[in-house]
């Protein structure tokens, strides 16, 4: 009998202690901020040993394995004018949205961490350049750039920077349902299945998509209350949600939700457009960023690319370099 006392005290205190343990080693919003805040200065810095990496790191750019010193550490000279930081303790993941400077150009960033015992464990960048592809091929001579890239839209309509009050928040849960019914309207090319406000703004590398209307967040309860719309104007005609039933989209899939920033009300997920069989329209890899105003999707921001044939994507689990090509 007291042997078992003795071993039930044992386990109790084990437990106990791997609870405190674990506890020391969580990462709130502030040690959250710092380690991004390293990671991204090192990266300008050229020098990842100036940033707490994890033996091992895994780092993609655009779904292809880059490994420290390599891809950004080497190109990217300086953080841009849209700078944007979201933070979520419960999965341990910070993430930068905005803009970077490589030499004389800018380039729109979705920069994503992991940090585990205080430790940086995944590095996940979605890259667009001005050069790069995009719904219909290269960027042309003289053109502007082909995958909508517009970085300077964005220092005059970028996301919301705020606290949203505890009152108005959507808890995690609901705003992880609330992202998901705007992946479930596409695949079903039905609008009415998302949780969004009728005029939600979206802008794809930072141009406004896809018809140029582009909504501010909803004012909180202590502010003057947004004018009302006209009468005569069709919020939906130009919205997030527009021209969904001729959307040449087959499904939404490989999707992931990384980063939910509840203080903020901003969701970070990703997915692959995979198009309709028969047609030549590539697919489309994304990093999106949700900004939710009562319970309603208000406002999206994308970093994205479309990929090579040949290129496996996302390469994250669950799909880490297995999805289908075609």
């Amino acid at each position: 009998m007291k042997k078992r006392i003795q071993m039930s005290l044992c386990t109790g205190l084990l437990a106990l202690t791997s609870s405190t343990l674990y506890a020391q080693e969580s990462c709130d919003r502030a040690c959250l901020g710092t380690a991004l805040d390293q990671y991204l200065a090192a990266v300008v810095k050229h020098d990842p040993k100036a940033a707490p990496l994890a033996v091992g790191i895994r780092q993609t750019e655009n779904a292809i394995n880059v490994a420290p010193g390599f891809g950004v550490w080497k190109s990217v000279t300086a953080l841009g004018d849209v700078q944007r930081k979201y933070f979520d303790a419960v999965s341990g993941q910070a993430a930068y949205y905005g803009s970077v400077k490589e030499g004389a150009d800018s380039a729109l960033v979705t920069a994503r961490i992991k940090v585990e015992n205080h430790r940086i464990t995944e590095a996940e960048w979605y890259i667009a350049r001005a050069n790069d592809p995009g719904l219909s091929g290269e960027r042309q001579p003289g053109k502007p750039p082909a995958n909508l890239l517009n970085v300077d839209y964005l220092k005059q309509n970028g996301p919301p920077i705020r606290v949203v009050p505890a009152v108005e928040r959507s808890d995690r849960e609901t705003l992880i349902r609330i992202v998901d019914s705007y992946f479930d309207a596409l695949t079903s090319h039905d609008r009415t299945v998302a949780q969004a406000h009728a005029g939600c703004g979206r802008a794809e590398n930072g141009s406004p998509a896809p018809g140029g209307q582009f909504l501010p967040p909803l004012p909180t309860a202590t502010a003057a209350p947004a004018p009302a719309a006209s009468p005569s104007t069709d919020p939906t005609a130009n919205d997030c949600l527009a021209g969904l039933q001729n959307f040449n989209l087959a499904m939404v899939v490989a999707r992931r939700i990384p980063l939910v920033d509840v203080e903020a009300q901003a969701v970070l997920s990703y997915a692959v457009f995979i198009r309709k069989a028969g047609t030549a329209t590539p697919r489309n890899v994304f990093s999106e960023w949700f900004f939710i105003d009562q319970a309603k999707i208000r406002t999206v921001y994308t970093a994205m690319f479309y990929p090579k044939p040949e290129l496996a994507v996302p390469n994250w689990p669950p799909y880490n370099g297995n999805w289908p090509l075609k």
